[in-house]
């Protein structure tokens, strides 16, 4: 009788969550060893490695949120939302909560990062200058930042990816991100708690 309602719940669950299925989990675009790819290198500055990093997975998402941009509106995203429904607020420069549409959420989200990291006092281009006081804090908000808009394509766009047959391009990059943020404590687990279900089964398909 337990195996019976847990596989009911298992059924429904997929139901809902299309990604957590099988035939999707599965679908990556590469085979590369991802703890090569995010392990810090010898000798290389952590920091360094953190700015390059948060650089590249930045262009990555932001490319792939922009090939959504069409399905993602107002109107079909009327608040900025993820797994289970979970609600992400923006928090205004006065520390204030703002419920918003995806859209605008991201449209926040993006430029917020863009702006970090074209600050040559956060993110320094120059040989030899030094990162600020408080950068693994700004690090940190980066990937929250990132995973959520991830978790909101996951949960709120994922037919259109499935149509694209960008899913197998989605999952790496979200392997990758989760990788990179569980070696360099990135992340908390409550941040990621809305897609620990997909974690698990991604990693149950590595």
């Amino acid at each position: 009788i337990h195996w019976i309602m847990d596989s009911r719940v298992l059924i429904q669950l997929e139901e809902e969550r299309p990604y957590l299925q099988q035939q999707n989990a599965c679908q990556r675009i590469t085979s590369a060893n991802m703890f090569a790819l995010t392990s810090l290198p010898p000798g290389m500055d952590r920091a360094e490695w953190l700015a390059s990093n948060t650089v590249a997975f930045f262009k990555h998402v932001n490319l792939f949120s922009s090939a959504l941009s069409e399905f993602c509106t107002p109107s079909t995203c009327p608040t900025a939302c993820g797994p289970g429904n979970v609600v992400y607020f923006w928090t205004d420069d006065h520390g204030r909560k703002l419920k918003c549409s995806a859209p605008l959420y991201f449209d926040y989200a993006m430029s917020y990062i863009q702006e970090l990291l074209t600050d040559e006092d956060v993110f320094p281009t120059k040989a030899g200058a030094a990162f600020p006081n408080g950068f693994i804090f700004l690090v940190q908000k980066v990937f929250l930042l990132l995973f959520r808009t991830l978790a909101h394509i996951y949960w709120s766009h994922y037919s259109e990816v499935l149509v694209l047959g960008l899913h197998p391009h989605l999952n790496t990059l979200f392997c990758h991100l989760m990788l990179f943020c569980q070696q360099h404590s990135l992340l908390e687990p409550e941040d990621t708690k809305p897609l620990q279900d997909l974690i698990t089964a991604l990693e149950q398909h590595k």
